[in-house]
């Protein structure tokens, strides 16, 4: 029912991309003039760079011929990201446009909460992320919402871990949810001095 949903909420858009080369591998963002679809993560990448690399970048590899300001603001927001960690909270979140980030259910609920409450170098249990949401009861429901995040990094399920501190599963590996938390933490450390 939900590919259903995506396919239809999109049939209208004109779809664009953009693939970036980062630590991570690639990383692909489709989308259109109203928001971000999805980021999409190399699964099982070789990770170019540790967070301690001196040398850690992010450049577009490939894109559409046209691309609309939602994508270049997802651009934006991944290349402070890896490199100037300190300026996003200066650059807006480019807009989603995404069924799962538009209707109301507990998943967008969960989502949009990780967003807004849990910053940067932070990490949360699941069930700490259910409370912040409203039910204390859906840790594993709040699982589920992070397997159905389409726009990873932004939206930082990565940030979700085990209430016995184990990283947990990511979607594009452990390795990368344990390269994004050090990553985080290190820059946290960093702007501390």
């Amino acid at each position: 029912m939900a590919s259903k949903l995506h396919q239809k909420a999109f049939s209208q858009c004109e779809k664009m991309f953009v693939v970036l080369g980062s630590p991570l591998g690639k990383i692909e963002i489709s989308g259109c003039k109203l928001g971000v679809h999805e980021i999409h993560l190399e699964r099982n990448a070789v990770l170019q760079n540790g967070p301690a690399g001196a040398s850690v970048s992010c450049e577009v590899c490939e894109a559409s011929e046209e691309t609309a300001e939602p994508l270049k603001q997802c651009v934006a927001w991944f290349q402070a990201y890896f490199c100037e960690p300190w300026m996003i909270e200066k650059l807006p979140v480019p807009p989603f446009h995404h069924p799962l980030l538009e209707n109301a259910s507990f998943t967008r609920e969960v989502l949009w909460t990780l967003l807004r409450d849990v910053k940067f170098g932070e990490a949360v249990s699941y069930k700490q992320l259910a409370d912040l949401a409203g039910n204390s009861k859906a840790a594993r429901a709040v699982g589920g919402a992070m397997r159905s995040n389409p726009v990873p990094i932004i939206i930082p399920c990565h940030r979700v871990i085990c209430s016995g501190g184990q990283t947990g599963n990511y979607t594009g590996g452990s390795h990368l949810k344990e390269w994004l938390l050090s990553h985080e933490k290190l820059q946290k450390e960093k702007l501390a001095y």
